[in-house]
């Protein structure tokens, strides 16, 4: 297999797939793969001021509750995701979950995204974007309270599916 096969196939032995043979970025071909059920999870967190916690676990922030609110727009990230990110496919997903942990002894929310579709590539790129603009949400909709909100750790943890099979973060 020449490295043009390999890349469009998504065998890359070690190489990086969206380089052509000379270097040119382009669209990896995934038309010779099989279509197989592809999960992936994501995880991230937004650290904050107690005081801006509480607003949230309150559901007293003046603007609505805002985890409600991020859980959509981190849905929504995902399905948007190849309109973000140039050389992603775009994917008919079949699944997208969205769940928050507020940890009080850290002072912050952790969000767990995982995308689920039937098909040729993998919705790693689709479970993080959801992750991070959950995440922005949660800072667009609490910054006037709280400026210097830092968002953090924001991962793959798993993917199943495809020639890789399944993988997960140690």
């Amino acid at each position: 297999m020449d490295d043009l096969q390999a890349q469009q196939t998504g065998d890359s032995n070690g190489t990086l797939t969206h380089f052509d043979a000379s270097g040119q970025a382009h669209m990896v071909g995934v038309g010779a793969k099989l279509e197989t059920h592809r999960m992936a999870r994501a995880c991230g967190e937004i650290r904050m001021l107690p005081a801006t916690l509480q607003l949230i676990e309150a559901g007293n922030h003046k603007k609505g509750d805002v985890l409600g609110i991020a859980r959509i727009a981190g849905i929504m990230g995902a399905k948007r995701t190849p309109d973000l990110i140039p050389l992603c496919h775009s994917i008919a997903l079949t699944r997208v979950t969205v769940d928050f942990r507020i940890d009080s002894g850290s002072s912050s929310v952790r969000c767990e995204a995982t995308a689920e579709t039937v098909g040729r590539t993998g919705v790693e790129m689709e479970a993080l974007t959801a992750v991070q603009v959950a995440l922005l949400t949660i800072y667009d909709m609490c910054k006037a309270v709280d400026r210097g909100m830092v968002m953090t750790g924001i991962k793959l943890v798993e993917k199943v599916g495809g020639k890789s099979g399944h993988w997960r973060a140690e």
